[in-house]
């Protein structure tokens, strides 16, 4: 399997090819991993992430999954990369990591099936969809800043060509210590249907990311804390958590919070989905009557 890395190289962002610890630039110019000052493996137009996938995640909220995949959107300004410093601002503190699988498109995409998705992948890489959860009580619904602030979409080291996700583990790391373990075959939803099921309505380009899910455990992490997210295959992304160089203004808009929604939620509380917990026909009536 191929693995690319775009890298700052002498001021310009240089899609480089990997062997071994060295990474070799189109004019073979080659710069050690070590060294490397690391950009996302991709230029996307947009960043799109699904709420629940992974089994484990759905016990963890004691709720059922949806009929269908749902989805939220993470604005371009949020995209980090790997060892790039995951910022939390001053007045914030339930900032969680969610160590995920990130899809890369390779070609325009629009109205295909799951089995034709495959051909518009240009590969997979690992992701890490941070949330800010001081801002749930008033963003819930479109999840912009808790999960579109910047800095929380980190994503890398590489891109990997030609990896089968089937049956993957996935893990996350704080500190050295594993805080999240699961494998893709607990994915209700694997990655082909994802990009199938967004491309009905929405065109994806070449270099569009979609976060496929999170397992369960995700948890807040502190300034200071190192968060590794392992996916085997495609390699570790690792970043570090930072206290904002400023506070959240207090003149303007809704300030965080520290509501019962704002723990449950960060600490790994059902109160996120507790209005959902019926069976995928109610949630999605399919005739008049139901409805009704």
């Amino acid at each position: 399997m191929a693995e690319y890395r775009r890298i700052l190289l002498d001021g310009f962002a240089v899609q480089t090819i990997r062997h071994g610890e060295t990474l070799v630039a189109p004019d073979g110019r080659e710069v050690a991993i070590a060294d490397a000052i690391h950009l996302p493996p991709s230029e996307p137009t947009k960043i799109i992430a699904v709420h629940l996938n992974y089994d484990s995640r759905t016990k963890e909220f004691m709720t059922k999954l949806p009929a269908a995949p749902t989805y939220f959107h993470k604005p371009i300004t949020a995209l980090n990369s790997h060892l790039g410093s995951i910022v939390r601002p001053q007045g914030c503190k339930w900032l969680n990591y969610e160590g995920e699988i990130v899809i890369v498109i390779g070609k325009t995409c629009r109205n295909i099936s799951p089995a034709e998705a495959g051909d518009y992948i240009a590969g997979y890489t690992i992701g890490n969809d941070y949330g800010l959860h001081d801002f749930r009580d008033t963003d819930a619904g479109s999840m912009l800043r808790v999960k579109g602030s910047d800095t929380l979409a980190p994503v890398g080291p590489g891109l990997i060509k030609d990896w089968d996700f089937r049956g993957k583990q996935i893990r996350t790391l704080v500190n050295g210590v594993v805080k999240q373990d699961d494998n893709t075959s607990n994915m209700e939803w694997d990655m082909h249907y994802l990009v199938a099921d967004i491309a009905r309505t929405i065109t994806l380009v070449p270099g569009d990311i979609l976060f496929s899910g999170t397992p369960a455990n995700s948890r807040p992490v502190e300034p200071g804390d190192v968060v590794e997210v392992e996916v085997e295959g495609l390699g570790k992304l690792t970043n570090t958590i930072v206290t904002g160089p400023t506070a959240i203004r207090t003149d303007v808009g809704a300030q965080p919070t520290e509501s019962e929604e704002v723990v449950s939620t960060a600490m790994g509380g059902d109160w996120e989905f507790r209005g959902i917990r019926t069976p995928s026909k109610d949630l999605y009536p399919s005739t008049v009557e139901e409805k009704k």
